[in-house]
Formats: C-alpha cells, sequence, structure tokens
C-alpha cells in the first residue's frame, strides 16, 4: 500500500455513542484501500477493553444529540425529545442506562453492527490498534483487560505512524 493511502486516527472518547466514530472510520478507510491505524489514549482504552458492556450513552456531555423513539406509533418516533429535556435532568439516576438503552434499540433497528461486531472486523481487516502504554499506566490497567491483537505503545509510536500518512483524524 503506498504512503499516501496511509489514515491515522486518535480516538479519546470511551463512552459507548462514541465508540462507534473511529471503527465506523477505520473500516470504510480499510475499504476505500487505506492502511489505518487506531491510537488510544485516555477515555479511548475503554474502547479496546474486553468487557465493554458497562459503556453507556452520556447525554450530560452531548446536548445536540437528538433523542428519538426507536419504537412505538409513527408520530411519537418523529419528535426529538432532545432538545426539550433540561439537561439537568440527566442526572437523575437512570437517566445513562435509559438512553443507552434506547440508543441501541435505534441501532438495531437501522441495522447498525454491534460494537463488538465493528471492533472484530476492524480487527479482520487488518487494522492496526494501539494502546497508549502511559496512559494504561495512569489508569491502573492490566494488559490482560485489554482483547488480543493490539500494540501496546506511546505517543511517539503514533507520531512515527502518522509522519507518512495524510489522513490524520482526532475523535
Amino acid at each position: 500500500m503506498s504512503d499516501n493511502n496511509k489514515m491515522t486516527i486518535i480516538a479519546t472518547k470511551g463512552t459507548f455513542d462514541w465508540a462507534f466514530p473511529p471503527f465506523i472510520i477505520a473500516s470504510t478507510g480499510v475499504a476505500m484501500d487505506k492502511e489505518v491505524t487506531i491510537f488510544f489514549t485516555f477515555y479511548g482504552l475503554n474502547l479496546l477493553l474486553k468487557d465493554t458492556s458497562k459503556l453507556k450513552v452520556t447525554p450530560l456531555g452531548n446536548p445536540g444529540m437528538p433523542m428519538k423513539m426507536p419504537f412505538g406509533p409513527k408520530w411519537l418516533q418523529n419528535i426529538d425529545f432532545g432538545p426539550k429535556i433540561p439537561t439537568i435532568l440527566w442526572n437523575i439516576p437512570g437517566a445513562e442506562s435509559l438512553v443507552t438503552w434506547l440508543m441501541k434499540k435505534t441501532m438495531a433497528k437501522h441495522g447498525v453492527a454491534k460494537l463488538e461486531d465493528l471492533r472484530s472486523m476492524c480487527q479482520e481487516f487488518d487494522v492496526k490498534f494501539i494502546a497508549c502504554e502511559m496512559t494504561v499506566e495512569l489508569f491502573g490497567y492490566n494488559k490482560e483487560d485489554f482483547i488480543d491483537g493490539i500494540e501496546f505503545a506511546g505517543a511517539a509510536t503514533y507520531f512515527e505512524e502518522a509522519s507518512t500518512g495524510n489522513h490524520h483524524l482526532y475523535m
């Protein structure tokens, strides 16, 4: 693969909703014949954990998120509840779990791949996953906490990967 077809992505967010963009962009890049590397740092490390079942949507941190019902009559499904719900209500216990459940229902309704399947597909397509070694140590993770097939390295390795590419994204 030529060097001008190299893409790097820095994944820094570790919530359920923010887990999808790096994997969708990476798998699309590979489908377009790009060599893709994702560097996972800080909260982005959550996306490489063996168990991602605890990842939740964070409506408090995403005020622009549309909130439509994935079920019910069409008139109900067409209402965007997001702007109608005051931000303070996202602090109510259980709000994140409810929104996560609704997001998973909406994704299933629209045929979006499950997170684990999308991540596995990227690995099958040879997307290179690099976990930031400094952040792994900072947060007290063990290498056994993570899925197989990833590299542990520092930011200098990311810069080495990026130096020969021409597509670089920060998520």
